[in-house]
């Protein structure tokens, strides 16, 4: 009896132990992906005055970026955005979202672009407002188009396809093939028996 008590104690011993790493192991990812919203953008000028975004990659550092735009004589300057400056755009920006005049809750604003606040604040508002404040932002379908047709980068095309790109139907044999077209037969056996 004693044996079986000692072995339900060190069940319920382990059973904690491995809880007690998921929980640990959460927290780490959740930092991990907290450090990991962070962004680096390229923002460029449009020739109709309007802003999209160019280039996105994550960062572990503050949220910048480098805003490339027309000078008085036509041409393209770069200048660098401080995670500050891009922060009082976007908190304005939202302003006006909380008011319903944000250009970022009308239909199809992002698809030639938004003003340079409205662009900040579609691509970079978890980053720069907190998770809450983007993730509510998200909800809203207008806002969550308008982020995706502002949003030109690479990045975010690959991002957006892993999530909508659905699972394939069919299971890969270990050497590759397809479990449907496999020519192995559950009746023989494994040295062709």
């Amino acid at each position: 009896m004693k044996h079986i008590s000692s072995l339900q104690q060190g069940v319920m011993l382990g059973s904690a132990g491995v809880a007690m790493m998921a929980v640990l192991s959460g927290c780490s990812q959740q930092q991990q992906e907290q450090q990991a919203q962070n962004k680096f953008l390229v923002i460029e000028q449009q020739p109709n005055g309007k802003y999209i975004v160019v280039e996105e990659m994550p960062t572990e550092g503050p949220t910048r970026a480098i805003l490339r735009e027309y000078d008085e004589n036509g041409h393209m300057k770069e200048r660098i955005m401080s995670d500050e400056e891009m922060k009082a755009l976007a908190e304005q920006e939202y302003q006006r979202v909380q008011n319903g005049t944000s250009e970022t809750l009308q239909e199809g604003a992002g698809d030639t672009g938004m003003g340079l606040a409205g662009t900040i604040l579609a691509v970079a508002a978890g980053s720069l407002l907190g998770n809450m404040i983007g993730n509510a932002l998200m909800n809203n379908s207008a806002f969550k188009r308008n982020s995706q047709a502002t949003n030109r980068s690479a990045y975010s095309r690959s991002a957006s396809g892993k999530s909508s790109t659905k699972k394939s139907s069919s299971k890969k044999s270990f050497f590759g093939g397809s479990s449907k077209s496999s020519s192995y037969r559950k009746s023989s056996g494994f040295f062709g028996g």
